[in-house]
């Protein structure tokens, strides 16, 4: 098995389940239960329970072994926040993402103030290792205030009609927001949220600009890329 692939000592399924019920979960608007339906129409018993820890163990090591694949970040960054109910009351997600739309981080905060705008930003810069040229926002004024103490150097355009990118990067985040009812907790949103932005992005290209073969193959590059830091790629073949 690979080094940078999670250590699976001490579980009884082979990896190629635990992958399988963790792509299943993250990629589609699915809940534990559902997954155990469709693993078990598959003949694999595995409760709704071991699916819930599977995903809460390895939903993050997946997803950070997905983030290191890919190229470094343009230098041209989209960042906006939008509303999230969490446990009934409304709390903001914040996210970044770069001109290819690839989500750079997000983080789930109770304000959208200058704090909260300052605090963002230097995660942003810490997780990316990186200092982008220019970053483009919406109208908000804590933004503003954020850069100017924060990254006072880079280009900052504010304009509402100039973040489409970041805003439709929040879509597939309402599905699963309204499959799962909301979120318990800010913690568990984080969490959930930190581990489905790295790992659902990578199984949805952009497949209106492709042709039917195009998607294929890109799919299918994507799926040898997912069995590779999972360490299902590594398993011995039977003859």
């Amino acid at each position: 098995m690979d080094s940078a692939s999670p250590p699976y000592k001490g579980h009884r399924y082979p990896v190629e389940v635990i992958s399988h019920c963790v792509w299943l979960y993250f990629r589609f608007p699915l809940s534990f239960r559902e997954v155990e339906e469709l693993m078990l129409q598959r003949g694999v018993i595995v409760s709704y329970e071991t699916v819930r820890r599977w995903c809460a163990k390895f939903g993050q090591a997946y997803a950070s072994g997905l983030r290191r694949r890919r190229p470094r970040p343009r230098d041209k960054w989209h960042l906006d926040e939008v509303f999230v109910k969490i446990n009934g009351e409304l709390k903001y997600l914040w996210r970044a993402v770069d001109a290819d739309g690839n989500v750079l981080d997000i983080l789930v905060q109770n304000r959208r103030d200058k704090a909260a705008a300052r605090r963002f930003f230097r995660r942003l810069l810490k997780k990316t290792c990186a200092v982008p040229r220019v970053i483009v926002t919406d109208k908000l004024r804590s933004y503003g205030a954020a850069h100017r103490q924060v990254m006072p150097l880079v280009e900052h355009r504010s304009h509402q009609g100039l973040n489409n990118r970041a805003e439709n990067s929040h879509q597939p985040t309402r599905q699963r927001e309204r499959a799962m009812k909301g979120f318990r907790s800010v913690g568990a949103a984080q969490r959930f949220l930190a581990a489905f932005s790295g790992i659902s992005p990578h199984f949805r290209p952009h497949r209106h600009l492709m042709t039917a073969t195009e998607y294929r193959t890109e799919m299918t590059i994507r799926f040898a890329i997912w069995d590779q830091i999972t360490g299902a790629a590594n398993l011995p073949t039977t003859a």
